[in-house]
């Protein structure tokens, strides 16, 4: 299968590799017989490696064992699964014929001139960009691939040299993503250990002489109800703060809706206003957030409440943290009660709570001074995720594309940046 060194053909899946369906589950395979071997099914090929911690096992006979057994570089894809995750795939890394793949598998063979790596690439791309769920086929909750029709798939079948090159460059690109990832789940455990270490008292029977404890009503004196009114997108209104803009303490203002009437002086937003969610589901009751000014006019919608603390006695921030640790959101959800599938949390229930926090302002600031340098390191660490990834999903894009100018391009600013 030659190619033209600066081009991309395009050739049908089946002719650039072999395409099985897997072995039937019968009972008749399941009996003993002293052929059984090991199989891998849907349950065991997850986005770009096989989990062998679970494999079920049933017979093979000598000529199905060369039908069905698996040799490294075979790439499995999921024939049948949820629609979006229908041709989910991984390249088999273990010994050869030591394992077999069942129905629910296609197996894909890389003929010579195509490198099973970047066909996986190919194939991850059409997961990701919808293609195998176009061709797919749904019967109940399942859909099928269907051997037939992925093998007639057109392929971008490139020259060996720029297949090991797109290999390569998103090979660098996704340890870069491994190692950004690791590095914010460092950076959240040390924020969990801030928080442990500052608010010990929340998990403990005790507290320290310079802290306090008191009942929550009585450093927050007033709750306040947002606005209920039917609200739209038409940005002519004014802001209206729900719970999906309430993101790790802050506001997320990017699916916004707005009032469309006026609203009293009263029901618009402060800077250091603390809102806390008190109806949804279950693991969303309790969000809080607090608002930072982030835009000149803004309000807040019924389903949340406002809780003003006193200032001279707690920092808002500092409330902030109290509400979203883990051991209180435990404690909100325990005091809440179900309506329908909703959960809701009497506010005045809510402030019958215990509060533990320092005596000293300048202690209680400090605390939440360590949490968002924390937060803000986490913020940079998402950032350069998010660059790393659309790097990724550019040449993902350019490749399946067939564009070879902008693939080359996309694989240079990769190449550039990974340095």
């Amino acid at each position: 299968m030659p190619a033209e060194p600066d081009e991309i053909r395009w050739v049908p899946v089946g002719e650039v590799g072999e395409v099985r369906m897997g072995k039937q589950l019968s009972p008749a395979s399941s009996q003993a017989d002293g052929m059984h071997a090991p199989y891998l099914r849907v349950a065991n090929v997850l986005d770009g490696r096989i989990d062998y911690s679970d494999v079920k096992a049933m017979s093979f006979s000598p000529s199905e064992r060369q039908k069905y057994g698996l040799e490294p570089g075979d790439i499995l894809l999921n024939e049948g699964q949820s629609l979006e995750l229908v041709g989910r795939s991984a390249i088999y890394d273990g010994a050869g014929g030591e394992y077999f793949f069942q129905n629910t598998l296609i197996r894909f063979r890389s003929r010579p001139g195509v490198v099973p790596a970047y066909a996986r690439e190919v194939f991850r791309g059409w997961l990701n960009d919808g293609t195998f769920a176009s061709i797919a086929k749904k019967t109940t909750s399942i859909a099928h691939l269907g051997g037939d029709r992925f093998a007639k798939l057109a392929f971008p079948l490139a020259p060996l040299v720029r297949q090991r090159r797109v290999v390569e460059i998103l090979d660098a690109v996704t340890e870069s993503e491994r190692v950004v990832e690791a590095a914010i789940d460092k950076l959240r455990t040390v924020r969990s250990g801030i928080v442990l270490r500052s608010m010990a008292s929340v998990v403990s029977s005790g507290i320290p002489e310079e802290w306090e404890r008191v009942a929550l009503r009585e450093v927050v004196p007033s709750v306040d109800y947002g606005i209920s009114v039917a609200l739209d997108e038409d940005s002519r209104g004014i802001a209206t703060l729900r719970m999906n803009n309430l993101l790790d303490g802050h506001p997320e203002l990017s699916d916004l809706r707005f009032c469309p009437k006026g609203v009293k002086s009263k029901q618009l937003l402060r800077v250091g206003d603390v809102l806390f969610n008190r109806t949804n589901s279950i693991e969303h009751v309790g969000k809080s957030g607090i608002w930072g000014g982030e835009l000149e006019v803004a309000t807040f919608a019924s389903y949340l409440v406002r809780l003003n603390p006193n200032v001279e006695r707690l920092d808002p921030r500092y409330l902030v943290e109290w509400l979203q640790h883990p051991v209180i959101r435990q404690r909100v959800r325990s005091i809440a009660t179900v309506a329908v599938q909703q959960v809701n949390v009497n506010p005045s229930r809510l402030r019958e709570l215990l509060i533990d926090f320092p005596s000293d302002l300048q202690e209680q600031a400090r605390i939440v001074a360590s949490l968002e340098a924390c937060d803000r390191r986490i913020s940079a660490e998402r950032e350069s995720l998010a660059k790393i990834r659309a790097m990724k999903q550019g040449v993902s894009d350019a490749l399946l594309n067939g564009a070879v100018g902008e693939l080359d391009q996309s694989m240079k600013v990769a190449e550039v940046d990974m340095l």
